[in-house]
């Protein structure tokens, strides 16, 4: 596999949350830096070595309501 891909948006409680798309992985973290961290380790543990992407791609979603 060449890449997966992350889906981070904004935590309602703080810090911020990231679910793989296709995947069953998720984590969360205060930081940014500390999201990153918590992301590679998942990736590690949910592939074997031999099937773990080379790349982790991160698309931050940030929603805005306003009024009309």
């Amino acid at each position: 596999m060449e890449e997966i891909i992350f889906l981070i948006k904004d935590s309602i409680d703080g810090g911020y949350e990231a679910k793989a798309v296709g995947f069953s992985i998720f984590t969360e973290a205060e930081t940014m830096e500390n999201l990153k961290s918590n992301i590679v380790e998942a990736v590690d543990c949910h592939f074997d070595k031999n099937e773990k992407p080379r790349l982790i791609r991160l698309h931050y979603i940030k929603e805005e309501v306003i009024a009309a």
